[in-house]
């Protein structure tokens, strides 16, 4: 009798023993994989249990949180949400999330275990601390900045990238047209609705052109090349004749470059910077040669695929395989040269900055909810993209472009400003609009206010090419952010 009692014993210990392994399989082998399983609602759940942490401006907050009562409680929302669409993103309980609300969701969610005390410590020695209200998020933007970009770009496609070159922090980042990112928050069929209308839009209202937009930077790239050029020696007097022809006939081609511009022809690099003479820059970039060329360019940050501010940043790129008719026409921005207007604002700010590159930062700090700090942005490494001396005179060329030259609507009164237009060919056999540019730097005659640098685009300049590439489209919307920057 007593060994029948055993085997019926052990018949049921062995079903029992394995589902005791299975559970533990599943609570310590299979759990992370399992929760982050897109069927498992209870995570989803969890998720909008609790307020969304802040994102703020200026001390202020410009997200917040709404209880709908429902199973995802909590739906975000957005103060001026179209102004800052380009620095938020969205946070969507059915599309997920993008920009600071994706780089940051850790915190604003409060899974980030340096939110919770001794949070970290228990992360290290391998231990869940759980979810913490959510953390807030300090931005380095300045509202007046902001706004000046938002407002005057206004209903034409394009975008504006401001920072301070002294420390790389991100003063405005617009794109335009923008879109309300509160539209996508909740769960309705009318979310569906407005995310389907979003997608088809021709003009891409949740493209950030600022920063994943890449343009060909016309001649704002000149500025690029002039560095090239006096960091090789090519140039010592600023004020000599270049020897450059009118037209300038392509390297091994039979195509003739010409020019907007009067007076070209032998031009000193001063004259052919503040009026834009292609076939001076075109044969100053032939001659200093492709990898000098690449070098310099890199150096200010083309073809960086790393750069995060904390969201990926679209790498500009200068391409290194290049005949030299090709580089003549890199050299002024042309060919497959392409730029983001956060880039070009870094070549404006390495001007002003004695050639150095601050990497740009979006977020200042991180705080928990009730205000302690866990993290701060201390200013990365700067790079040298080109000596001092040549800086210097570069920021002499750039003043002459806004004092004399085509740039004299970007002109501030108390204020030394240095700039750069450009106009950008682009469709099939440059059939489309040119795009306008802008690039420029700000300092307070003063002192009494931090430099500016500032890029900015419009895709879809209403102006003929003549008023365009007179900085009649962009160089204002410079001056305006600027002069906000500067406090003015």
């Amino acid at each position: 009798m007593t060994r029948y009692i055993r085997r019926v014993a052990l018949c049921c210990l062995l079903p029992l023993l394995a589902l005791l392994v299975n559970a533990g399989r599943l609570q310590l082998v299979e759990a992370g994989s399992l929760e982050a399983n897109s069927a498992n609602r209870r995570a989803g759940i969890e998720r909008y249990q609790q307020p969304r942490g802040e994102i703020l401006v200026a001390g202020r907050g410009i997200t917040g949180s709404k209880d709908t009562g429902e199973n995802l409680r909590y739906e975000r929302t957005y103060r001026e949400g179209p102004l800052y669409a380009p620095v938020t993103g969205f946070d969507s309980q059915t599309y997920g999330s993008s920009l600071l609300e994706n780089a940051e969701d850790a915190v604003l969610s409060g899974t980030d275990p340096a939110l919770a005390p001794f949070g970290s410590l228990a992360a290290l020695a391998g231990a869940d601390p759980g979810r913490s209200p959510g953390g807030r998020v300090f931005t380095t933007l300045d509202p007046a900045a902001q706004r000046a970009a938002f407002e005057g770009l206004g209903d034409r496609k394009g975008a504006v990238a401001a920072l301070d070159p002294s420390t790389g922090r991100i003063l405005a980042l617009v794109s335009t047209p923008s879109y309300d990112p509160g539209a996508l928050s909740g769960t309705s069929a009318s979310v569906g609705r407005r995310w389907k209308r979003l997608e088809a839009d021709p003009d891409q209202p949740m493209l950030n052109r600022a920063v994943r937009g890449t343009y060909p930077p016309g001649s704002t790239f000149k500025v690029v090349t002039a560095a090239a050029a006096l960091d090789a020696g090519l140039v010592r007097d600023l004020d000599a004749p270049t020897r450059s022809p009118d037209p300038y006939r392509l390297p091994g081609s039979d195509r003739l470059l010409g020019n907007e511009a009067r007076g070209c022809r032998n031009a000193s690099l001063r004259y052919a910077f503040a009026w834009s003479c292609n076939t001076v820059f075109a044969r100053l970039g032939v001659r200093t040669g492709l990898p000098a060329m690449s070098r310099t360019a890199g150096r200010f940050g083309f073809d960086d695929a790393s750069l995060r501010i904390p969201f990926p940043v679209a790498p500009s790129t200068f391409d290194t395989g290049m005949d030299r008719a090709q580089l003549a026409m890199s050299a002024i921005g042309q060919f497959d040269t392409r730029a983001t207007p956060l880039q070009m604002a870094m070549v404006a700010g390495a001007v002003a900055a004695g050639g150095a590159v601050k990497p740009p930062y979006l977020v200042d700090k991180v705080t928990t909810g009730e205000g302690r700090t866990v993290r701060r942005t201390a200013g990365a490494r700067a790079r040298q993209a080109m000596t001092p001396a040549t800086a210097r005179l570069l920021a002499e060329l750039m003043t002459t472009a806004v004092e004399e030259g085509s740039g004299k609507k970007a002109r501030i009164p108390g204020a030394t400003v240095g700039g750069k237009t450009g106009t950008a060919q682009h469709g099939v056999a440059n059939s489309g609009t040119p795009y306008a540019w802008f690039v420029s730097w700000a300092q307070s005659e003063a002192g009494d206010a931090p430099p500016v640098a500032v890029a900015v685009v419009v895709e879809d300049a209403a102006a003929d090419r003549a008023e365009i590439s007179g900085g009649g489209s962009a160089a204002p919307i410079a001056r305006a952010v600027m002069e906000a920057a500067l406090g003015r």
